[in-house]
């Protein structure tokens, strides 16, 4: 995958360019959701047929987009498929909110856990983790009954597991040894 991401720099960065001087948080939602529909496979199979022509492919994603788009995500999209670029989207995608979160001092956090988590207990966490990493975190949840409990969290490369899963796995892995 070091191809589609080699690719796909150039297009995120040139995107980010332009979005800065708008709505970020709409142009990522609306970059978000191109890249949720290219992944389809089937979108994909009708656009690598040979007889399917660059503008259907773009009438096609548009339609089957579920919010308004904004032109120069329109302009954007033209491009990535006259390109030849479709499959590279989620890549893009990827690395545009990598260059936003970047801008904005924000990194992505992914909360995994047993049970579902109320807000209250959501905003505490988040601030705790925001100290433990040092930075300011936008998270998101998900439930995996399989942990037991605990959390799972993942802040880029970084992971931080007290899941009562990871536990049992290192108590294992010592009473083995």
């Amino acid at each position: 995958m070091a191809e589609l991401a080699t690719i796909a720099r150039p297009y995120a960065e040139a995107l980010y360019e332009v979005a800065r001087t708008q709505d970020l948080n709409q142009w990522a939602a609306q970059v978000d959701e191109l890249a949720a529909v290219a992944a389809n496979p089937q979108l994909r199979q009708f656009a690598d047929h040979p007889k399917v022509t660059a503008s259907q492919v773009f009438d096609l994603i548009v339609s089957v987009a579920k919010t308004p788009l904004a032109d120069g995500v329109k302009n954007f999209l033209r491009t990535v498929i006259e390109n030849d670029r479709l499959a590279a989207l989620p890549a893009i995608a990827e690395q545009f909110h990598a260059l936003k979160n970047e801008a904005s001092g924000v990194s992505d956090a992914t909360i995994v856990s047993a049970f579902p988590i109320e807000p209250a207990q959501l905003a505490n966490l988040v601030a705790t983790l925001e100290k433990r990493f040092g930075r300011k975190l936008q998270a998101k949840v998900e439930v995996d009954p399989e942990l037991i409990g605990g959390v799972r969290v993942v802040v880029g490369d970084e992971v931080l597991d007290t899941s009562v899963k990871a536990r049992l796995e290192r108590m294992k892995a010592a009473l083995t040894a």
